[in-house]
């Protein structure tokens, strides 16, 4: 029964993408007490869907996803470390500040998504080079954080910054280690049946991470001007990240690596800094966070059609 159920949600991921985002949208407004308790859980299931992903590849998916790990290495260096020190530089620069810049940061900052594998894969990117990036992106992200959260203003003096990067690395640390120990013990197959129901399982979880971070958004949306302004802004970031780098491997490799590539650049895991960041911090980025699910789940849709422009056909990675 529980497998049944599991297996038909799996079946049916695709469907969160579009539909998450209106229900997550819509339940804020009509039922903004459950969006906001909900958002408690959000740490500890963006922790649990990164347990699940690495549960997922298994030994072998890791392994597999460290293949052309020199040149994913350098691509993890310019994404989670050159850009977000580029943009800190900026900002101090020109006197910017407040919630916006750090929003920007921490997506700078983060590493991809952990559905990145299945995200280039249904828009035509190649899945190979997506599981690379988020295998390395992930493992890297405690030491790429640490000089981007020491430079930002108002984050904290360096024993507290290393506090956060340290705390940053245990929640990687416990759901990677927990992932390989049960797949090489046996407990978990890598069987298709398997599978299914971790995928099952991720989608429900995501459901609910969902209606969490966009509870914040339909309220907004439906009072504030401003949050519209906002909106296009994470939209311009979101998918300007995505074509930016897209229109800068193009010729240079494959264009299916660098549609990945492009998708590494753009969909970032900037949830799971929630549960590092100080409260009062993670609260205000609740708004900045949700809006930007909204280029993330919809590039299947956006970016396949520009792939399909340039000769890449969905479902080719």
């Amino acid at each position: 029964m529980l497998f049944t159920a599991l297996d038909f949600i799996a079946g049916r991921a695709r469907l969160v993408l579009p539909v998450g985002l209106v229900f997550g949208i819509g339940a804020g407004l009509v039922a903004p007490e459950l969006a906001l308790g909900l958002q408690a859980m959000v740490a500890p299931v963006v922790v649990t869907l990164l347990f699940l992903g690495v549960l997922r590849l298994g030994p072998e998916g890791v392994r597999a996803g460290l293949q052309g790990w020199r040149g994913g290495l350098v691509a993890v260096l310019a994404l989670q470390l050159v850009l977000p020190l580029l943009a800190i530089l900026g900002a101090l620069a020109l006197g910017l500040g407040g919630v916006f810049l750090a929003g920007v940061v921490l997506v700078l900052a983060a590493a991809p998504i952990t559905g990145s594998p299945n995200l280039a894969i249904l828009s035509g990117a190649s899945g190979a080079v997506a599981l690379r990036q988020l295998v390395l992106g992930t493992a890297l992200l405690p030491l790429t954080a640490l000089p981007v959260f020491l430079l930002m203003p108002g984050w904290g003096a360096p024993r507290e910054v290393m506090v956060i990067v340290l705390r940053l690395l245990v929640l990687i640390a416990l759901a990677g280690v927990l992932g390989l120990w049960l797949r090489k013990r046996g407990f978990v197959g890598g069987d298709a049946r398997s599978l299914r129901c971790i995928d099952g399982f991720a989608t429900l979880l995501l459901a609910v991470i969902v209606i969490a971070l966009m509870g914040a958004v339909g309220p907004a949306l439906a009072t504030q001007a401003s949050a519209w302004g906002l909106m296009v802004l994470v939209l311009a970031l979101g998918f300007g990240l995505q074509l930016g780098a897209l229109l800068a491997l193009r010729g240079h490799v494959p264009l299916t690596e660098a549609a990945a590539l492009g998708q590494a650049a753009g969909n970032r895991n900037i949830a799971l800094f929630l549960g590092v960041l100080p409260a009062g911090l993670a609260a205000d980025l609740f708004l900045f966070i949700g809006l930007y699910q909204i280029p993330m789940y919809l590039t299947p849709v956006v970016m396949g059609w520009v792939y399909g422009r340039m000769g890449l056909a969905q479902g080719s990675g």
